[in-house]
């Protein structure tokens, strides 16, 4: 049998084969590569020549390319189009990839040769690209437990096994409590206050399962409009606990145990690399460098946060008493705030949606990356998909500016949910840009959504929250597009994990920005332009509840950082008590015992944000102060988007604090954050 993964991909851009890649070739693929991985490296350690920077270090960031090719084609299919089949590949292959890993970071003869070069660094005459390579390429050794004694390399190498394996596991529970979830309602009367375009979407989803009436999910697109505008009360908190009960049932999908496993092998594994916990760890190699910084950071925003929110709370009060409810629930929050917002600011997110045609927005996206950094989008049909449903663009640069060609990047975009598909939204990349034997080897990247479907009547329209959702995702994959890096493990966004996040936030604030809104918030059946009064108003309506989400993100953060802390504590309480005693300062609502956020808070137990969800809020002082550097100065002003994307395409080549000062001028200032937050 052929195995398309073992060969090189004749395809345009060598781009990925999907449609001839079987579930049956992924195993077979992965081991064969990890061999073939393995082989290089001993070749490297096998070396007969004095250990260089060329022959050890660059050898190494070089080597394994065909199996990270592989591994983004396997594991972001398990994100955005998976099934039972690749759900039990990827339980049998995320152990052999943690050894693989393992094999590599306890190698003795390789750590010899990068300690070598390392110790003799200064005899060496190095760019600053490739001393940072060096840099961390030695650390990431010694963070993996290459200077341990042989026996805790194997109790690591043990403990980070069980990790995948679990972190794995926890993210498929919460796919599954996802999809076997839905309300069957038949009665439209139950419905009441639920607009005629969502109610289509929702009969929609009821005849894609042969049903009559109407079906709500727990997907993103679903839930949401549901629990914002349904006027039935009861039907809001059934749905609210379904939402909050998500693996946190004591059923075969439950995640209470798993959690407790994954913070002890992350404290275990803290400890036997020398840190006191795995915050410890982590920070380390974070711009906020300790978890005392990171609780400052939070509690001090926590401090000036407060009493917005709870004045925020108050506002809502009045509508809600004039329902009949004396004590307002979590599940009120979203329709009693929806009402507010009209009332304040007449803005219905319904009534806007026609004006933001997903097309509509994808052009105005793309138009900014042209307008700020020279890029056009063009649509192609000559690359494979994975699903019909994935859009493919050719990136291309209005100025030849990356090598001899004019190819920029591929772009994969991927906006409406399947039930192959996480919930949420993100930016990845197929592989990785890096510059080898004098080639500019450009990155494909890939930007999946959860957007409602179009329908026989409607294009796809977008709450004006969902075009900021597009808008962050777009702003991480720019990240990607720009890369411009000579070594793929420096590339694009492989960067501190508290900067990480700027990109994405930064390009979010163009949203706001009439002079820019109005160039694409156009009726999709009309042409004509959502009117000036509108757009000043959704500007003016930013901050809106900007204190209750502000605390809802701390309340995020200071769990993460609490559970990668305070192991002793968690160890006698359940997992229920120990989030509320965690979180009882940041919540404006009473919580309700049959609900747990942690059993699906998947971008610390299986995403990459362990000790890393307080970066949202760290990036966002970032943010704040690039983008009011940008608002002094004109907001497409060609020399500082110059700058800034030198920052962009800058990659992890040098301390995201160094090229944030190279951009701005200066160091951030929180300031800018609360100004923009609360006046």
């Amino acid at each position: 049998m052929t195995n398309p993964l073992l060969q090189s991909f004749n395809t345009k851009y060598q781009s990925a084969p999907f449609a001839e890649i079987k579930e049956e070739h992924y195993l077979p693929a992965f081991k064969e590569l990890i061999d073939q991985s393995l082989q290089e490296i001993q070749e490297i350690t096998q070396n007969p020549e004095t250990p260089t920077f060329e022959n050890t270090i660059e050898a190494l960031a070089y080597s394994g390319e065909q199996l990270d090719v592989v591994s983004n084609i396997f594991f972001n299919l398990n994100s955005a189009e998976t099934n039972d089949e690749i759900q039990q590949i990827a339980q049998e292959v995320s152990p052999l990839l943690t050894e693989f890993a393992s094999k590599i970071s306890q190698n003795e003869q390789l750590f010899s040769r990068i300690k070598k070069v390392y110790d003799e660094k200064d005899h060496y005459t190095l760019n600053e690209e490739q001393k940072m390579l060096l840099e961390e390429t030695y650390k990431g050794f010694v963070r993996n437990g290459a200077l341990l004694k042989d026996e805790d390399k194997k109790k690591l190498e043990k403990i980070n096994m069980d990790l995948s394996l679990k972190s794995l596991q926890f993210g498929q529970n919460v796919l599954a409590e996802t999809n076997n979830y839905f309300k069957h309602i038949l009665d439209k009367n139950d419905l009441a206050g639920i607009p005629e375009a969502i109610l289509a979407q929702f009969a929609e989803e009821a005849k894609e399962r042969n049903l009559e009436g109407y079906v709500i999910t727990l997907q993103y697109p679903s839930y949401v409009p549901f629990i914002t505008y349904c006027e039935n009360r009861k039907l809001r908190k059934e749905l609210a606990l379904e939402n909050g009960k998500k693996a946190f049932k004591n059923n075969e999908f439950d995640n209470q145990n798993l959690i407790k496993e994954i913070i002890s092998l992350k404290q275990q594994k803290a400890e036997i690399l020398g840190y006191k916990n795995y915050a410890e760890y982590v920070l380390e190699e974070r711009m906020a460098k300790s978890p005392a910084k990171v609780f400052e950071f939070l509690n001090e925003l926590l401090e000036k946060a407060t009493p917005f929110a709870q004045k925020e709370i108050e506002e809502l009060k009045p509508l809600a008493k004039a329902d009949g409810i004396e004590e307002m629930q979590s599940y009120d929050h979203a329709f009693y705030a929806e009402k507010l917002r009209k009332a304040k600011y007449d803005i219905d997110d319904e009534e806007l949606k026609p004006y933001f045609q997903l097309d509509k927005v994808e052009e105005a996206v793309f138009g900014l990356a042209g307008k700020l950094f020279g890029l056009e989008f063009v649509e192609i049909n000559d690359v494979q998909k994975y699903h019909q449903e994935v859009k493919t663009y050719e990136v291309r640069s209005q100025k030849s500016e990356v090598g001899s060609n004019d190819f920029v990047a591929l772009l994969y975009a991927d906006y409406h949910p399947r039930k192959g598909k996480r919930a949420g939204a993100w930016m990845t990349s197929f592989k990785s840009q890096k510059i080898q034997n004098g080639e500019n080897v450009r990155p494909h990247i890939s930007v999946v959504c959860n957007f409602t479907k179009p329908t026989a009547e409607t294009p796809s329209l977008l709450t004006f929250q969902e075009v900021t959702t597009l808008f962050h995702e777009f702003g991480h994959a720019l990240h990607g597009i720009l890369a411009n890096t000579q070594y793929p493990n420096l590339s694009g966004t492989s960067v501190k994990w508290d900067f990480v996040e700027l990109p994405s936030q930064f390009l979010e604030n163009y949203c706001y920005e009439p002079e820019f809104l109005k160039t694409f918030a156009k009726h999709y059946q009309t042409g004509e332009v959502l009117p000036d009064e509108k757009i000043q108003k959704i500007s003016d309506s930013k901050n809106f509840m900007e204190g209750y989400q502000t605390l809802r993100q701390l309340g995020f953060g200071i769990l993460d950082m609490t559970y990668h802390t305070k192991v002793g504590e968690f160890e006698n309480w359940s997992v229920k008590e120990f989030e509320d005693n965690t979180t009882k300062k940041t919540q404006l609502y009473p919580t309700n015992p049959e609900t747990a956020m942690s059993t699906s808070f998947s971008h610390i137990f299986q995403g990459g944000y362990s000790a890393g969800y307080y970066s949202y809020k760290w990036a966002e002082v970032l943010d704040a102060d690039a983008f009011q550097y940008f608002k002094e100065n004109g907001i497409f002003n060609p020399e500082i988007a110059a700058k800034y994307k030198v920052l962009l395409s800058s990659g992890g080549t040098k301390d995201p604090m160094e090229l944030y000062k190279n951009f701005r001028g200066s160091e951030p200032k929180v300031e800018s954050l609360l100004k923009r937050a609360f006046g």
